[in-house]
C-alpha cells in the first residue's frame, strides 16, 4: 500500500489513502489519521480532502478509516459512559459532528454489547467431528498464520473487505501478544487438523491486573454449528475463570454475532458508525 497523504488545516487534519475499499463499485479513497481541535475545522478539512479527491478522478469517500478496515476505522456515536475496553476505539464527540457536517453520511454502523458469563448456552448441536483446542503461545506465527488463512475466507464477504497480507497481519497482533491467555483463544479443527473455525478473545486489562470482564474479540467458522460451539465453550471457560461479564465487541449490527448476542441477553452499550459517500 501507498503511503498517505497528509492533509492539514488551521485546528484538523487527516491523511488521504488512495489505495481504499470501494464503497458501492466506486473508485473510493479512505479518510484517516484523523483529528481536529473543533468540529468546523474537522469539516472543513474533510471538505477540502474530497475536492481534492473529486478532482483527481475519485468517485468516493470512506471515513474515518486508516486505509481499510484492518487499521483504525470508525467512531465512538453513542455510548452508556462506561470506561473503554482493551482495543476499543476512542474520540471526542467534535470528530463525530465533523463528519456529520462535513456532508457525508453513515454508511456502517456496529456495536458492542456485554453480557453474564453464566447464562445458559445456546442449544445448537456442535459438529461431532470437530475438536477444540488451546492457542499455542509457544508457536504464535504458526497459529496465527492460520488464522490469517481463514480470516481471509470467511471475512470477505464483510463491509469494506480489503484483503491483508501475511506480515501486517502478524505485526498487527504482536502487540497484544503479552495479554493473550492461551485458554481464551480457542482452534477448532477437524480430523486432519485442518483449521475449521476459531475465537479470539482477551481480558479486558483496562480493569486493571485482575479484570473481571473478557472480550470475545472475534470469531470464524467455516462449518455450521461451529460459531456457537466455539462460542459456548468460551463463555463457559470465562465463567470457570472468574470472569463476572463478557463483552462482545464490535458487531456489526446487521451479522449474526450481534443477534446471537442479543438472543443470549446481551445488552448494547456502545454504538459506532463509518461515514462515507460520492464524491
Amino acid at each position: 500500500m501507498s503511503a498517505p497523504e497528509k492533509l492539514g488545516i488551521a485546528g484538523a487534519s487527516l491523511a488521504i489513502y488512495r489505495n481504499a475499499p470501494t464503497f458501492t463499485g466506486l473508485r473510493t479513497a479512505a479518510l484517516g489519521q484523523f483529528a481536529c481541535d473543533a468540529a468546523e475545522p474537522g469539516a472543513a478539512v474533510i471538505r477540502q480532502a474530497m475536492a481534492r479527491l473529486k478532482a483527481e478522478g475519485f468517485e468516493a469517500v470512506l471515513g474515518p478509516m486508516d486505509g481499510n478496515t484492518w487499521g483504525r476505522h470508525r467512531l465512538v456515536v453513542e455510548s452508556d459512559g462506561s470506561r473503554p475496553f482493551m482495543l476499543e476505539p476512542q474520540n471526542p464527540r467534535h470528530h463525530v459532528d465533523a463528519f456529520e457536517q462535513s456532508g457525508l453520511k453513515v454508511v456502517s454502523r456496529w456495536v458492542s454489547a456485554i453480557r453474564p458469563s453464566d447464562i445458559p448456552p445456546s442449544a445448537s448441536a456442535p459438529p461431532a467431528w470437530i475438536r477444540l483446542r488451546d492457542f499455542d503461545l509457544a508457536n504464535f506465527e504458526a497459529e496465527l498464520t492460520r488464522i490469517h488463512t481463514l480470516s481471509l475466507q470467511q471475512f470477505a464477504s464483510n463491509h469494506f473487505y480489503a484483503p491483508i497480507s501475511l506480515k501486517d497481519f502478524l505485526d498487527s497482533y504482536r502487540p497484544v501478544l503479552p495479554a493473550i491467555d492461551p485458554e481464551l483463544v480457542l482452534l477448532a479443527e477437524d480430523e486432519r487438523g485442518e483449521l475449521k473455525a476459531f475465537l479470539f478473545a482477551l481480558p479486558n486489562y483496562n480493569e486493571g491486573p485482575k479484570p473481571k470482564t473478557v472480550i470475545l474479540k472475534t470469531y470464524a467458522s467455516k462449518v455450521k454449528g461451529g460459531g456457537s460451539m466455539l462460542a459456548n465453550a468460551f463463555h463457559e471457560r470465562a465463567r470457570k475463570r472468574g470472569f463476572a461479564d463478557v463483552i462482545h465487541a464490535l458487531m456489526h449490527e446487521t451479522n449474526l454475532s450481534a443477534q446471537h448476542s442479543d438472543k443470549t441477553g446481551g445488552k448494547v452499550f456502545r454504538r459506532y458508525a463509518l461515514w462515507g459517500g460520492r464524491l
